[in-house]
């Protein structure tokens, strides 16, 4: 009796590639509110991690969120600005009647969601907004090549959808 062997290792980043173009759906949803405003009951969640390099938050909601924090983006928040290069998106909101600016990396996204459209998509966070491949750096003309990282790879993580699509009756 032969048993499946489990699939060997990938050289290439799927998981990394899978997120970057996942994150892409929400960055363009965030780009056509910006540009376009919310159209009809659309409304964005909006989940990151609030100690993610690059973060930009108040000191006050930092103290409260210090890990994650979610947003809605609906009826009162202004000047949401999508910074492609910048791989970020900033907006102001009120919190307790008090406004706040927020910059968020893509990178920091944990979650997407319009519950008017019942869709939504998770994601790991990124610790860079780089490929792991393009992070090594190069070797200096006449050096010795870099020490190898003694930290293990990550385990690379699967994005399911399922619970996010609308069931068919």
């Amino acid at each position: 009796m032969t048993q499946n062997a489990p699939p060997p290792p990938s050289l290439l980043p799927y998981d990394h590639w899978a997120g970057r173009a996942l994150r892409a759906v929400a960055v363009d949803a965030l780009e056509h509110a910006a540009r376009e405003g919310l159209p009809g009951e659309h409304h964005f969640y909006l989940s990151f991690r609030t100690d993610h390099p690059g973060t930009v938050v108040p000191g006050h909601l930092k103290a409260r969120y210090p890990k994650e924090m979610t947003i809605v983006l609906q009826h009162r928040f202004w000047d949401l600005a999508v910074d492609r290069a910048a791989q970020r998106f900033s907006v102001g909101l009120s919190f307790a009647g008090v406004p706040a600016m927020l910059s968020v990396p893509f990178g920091a996204l944990t979650a997407f969601q319009d519950p008017h459209a019942q869709f939504g998509l998770r994601f790991e966070p990124e610790l860079e907004d780089a490929p792991p491949e393009a992070t090594d750096p190069a070797p200096e003309p006449g050096g010795s090549p870099p020490e190898p990282d003694p930290t293990p790879a990550p385990t690379p993580q699967v994005v399911s959808l399922d619970a996010f699509r609308r069931k068919r009756d």
